[in-house]
């Protein structure tokens, strides 16, 4: 059975209340810069088991009528239209997205900052829609020498010459659709405008990872680095923070390289920092959340394993260089993870040499490892998913779910009317067809009721999956991992 190594309902109230006395600690105005992902924070949920992916949300629910959230876009993504990775969405789409999830949970979206604006034309046709959407709509500049040059960044010339966002409440939490769209900026820019204006208000960080109050090496910072691996941030020991205190704590490279830069900008508007160190300035409680750190340790252990195979997977499709997989394997051996970690990779490369197919495996939530090949009807993914339903529903594996002359119909019209190179059932198309035999069939109708204890479970492919099996996966909740090699020796794939 799948162990919780993390207390949920902890963590929402003490993360609320922790921040709320932030607030108070700035006489009652916080802009507050969120980091990762707000309410589908998928990694945290896999390293730190009872974490629900929309944990910080929910949280921020707790202070619903304090919080106004503001979303920050750089100008240069819109124009190189740039791509969130695991939704495959550009980041202004991404922003719109945003703001229908977070008002459809009663959040209010105060407004949208255009940052790095240097009259793109991207950017003007983005601001046109969003003001036609009724969405407040904002202009940050570019600042030459920034962020070194403290002097010209806290001057008319600099934080000066943005636009001042209007806000009306407490909690101003800065989000952004994915990492180098200026929050911090943002949140220092009206820091320097409310000064102006004779108003109290203070800044603070939210980031889950690195989790400060665990040691440097722990797996679960160290899977932080994996997922991380190619923005090159690196956790380190806080300077600043054992200088102050005495007390070791994590943060990462990029945040105690600018803190002094921070220190001196911080003096500039309010006259003295706030902080002493970086890990001041966070306000994230997850690591007095955990509950079980043997859990959260083999959770984590996991995570670098799969980002282990991701990255493969990406080096075999020319995303990545050979430098990065030697960081993930440098991390393996840091947090002691093997291949051994996971009993679907063996079972998976035991099954395709048996059969000389293709072929997956998974590991169940009691610990069996059931196995599926690919076929002349169905790829591996399809044949994987049907017996793991049938072994979590005590249904024979010999037994057919889906009668053949229910497949080769569908195999037919894939080849002959669509025009597909390949007649095999995709994950997706195999789960439609079960659909329809459980409608006259109560075997069938079995097998469909186990999908929702799928997830969280491990698959593991002897080949690169296809987009739609692999999406299909994820939306199942199970993690999966491939080996680099793909089924046929071809270079387009669809």
């Amino acid at each position: 059975m799948n162990r919780i190594g993390f207390d949920n309902q902890k963590y929402i109230e003490t993360q609320s209340a922790h921040i709320r006395e932030r607030i108070d600690q700035f006489g009652g105005k916080l802009y507050l810069e969120f980091g990762g992902k707000l309410f589908d924070d998928y990694h945290a949920s896999r390293v730190l088991p009872g974490f629900a992916p929309d944990s910080k949300i929910r949280m921020l629910q707790q202070l619903r009528e304090d919080v106004e959230i503001l979303v920050a876009i750089c100008a240069a993504d819109i124009e190189k239209n740039k791509v969130r990775g695991d939704l495959g969405i550009p980041y202004e789409e991404d922003v719109l997205r945003l703001i229908d999830v977070f008002r459809g949970m009663g959040l209010y979206v105060g407004s949208v900052v255009v940052t790095q604006y240097d009259g793109q034309s991207a950017a003007d046709a983005f601001l046109k829609r969003l003001s036609a959407l009724g969405v407040r709509t904002y202009r940050h500049y570019p600042i030459a020498g920034y962020p070194h040059n403290v002097d010209l960044i806290v001057s008319d010339q600099g934080y000066g010459r943005n636009e001042y966002v209007e806000t009306s409440r407490p909690l101003v939490v800065v989000t952004a659709p994915g990492p180098g769209s200026g929050k911090m900026a943002t949140c220092l820019s009206q820091l320097y405008h409310e000064h102006k204006r004779g108003v109290r208000a203070g800044y603070a960080k939210f980031e889950t990872f690195p989790i400060w109050n665990l040691p440097l090496k722990h797996p679960v910072n160290l899977a932080y680095e994996a997922a991380t691996v190619d923005l090159d941030d690196v956790n380190m020991i806080d300077p600043f923070h054992l200088e102050a205190y005495g007390v070791t704590t994590v943060n990462y490279n990029r945040d105690v390289e600018i803190f002094p830069v921070l220190r001196t900008i911080f003096e500039n508007i309010l006259g003295q920092c706030p902080y002493k160190s970086p890990t001041d300035m966070g306000v994230n409680m997850a690591g007095n959340c955990i509950v079980d750190d043997e859990v959260c340790r083999q959770a984590s252990r996991m995570e670098i394993l799969r980002r282990y195979y991701a990255t493969l997977t990406d080096r075999l499709q020319g995303k990545v260089d050979e430098e990065l997989v030697y960081k993930l394997e440098l991390l393996m051996k840091q947090a002691d993870v093997t291949t051994d970690l996971c009993p679907a990779i063996a079972a998976s490369l035991e099954r395709e040499e048996a059969t000389g197919a293709p072929a997956g495996a998974m590991v169940l939530p009691d610990g069996q490892v059931v196995t599926g090949r690919t076929s002349d009807l169905l790829g591996a993914s399809a044949a994987l998913l049907l017996n793991a339903l049938k072994r979590l529903g005590g249904i024979d594996q010999d037994l057919d779910l889906i009668s053949t002359h229910v497949l080769e119909p569908i195999c037919r019209l894939k080849t002959g009317v669509l025009g597909n190179k390949n007649p095999r059932l995709h994950s997706d198309e195999v789960l439609i067809a079960l659909c329809v035999s459980a409608l006259t069939n109560p075997i069938a109708a079995m097998a469909q009721a186990q999908l929702p204890k799928l997830r969280g479970c491990d698959a593991h492919f002897t080949v690169v999956l296809s987009d739609v099996d692999e999406k299909l996966y994820r939306r199942l909740g199970i993690h999966v991992s491939c080996e680099p090699k793909y089924e046929r020796q071809r270079l387009y794939f669809k």
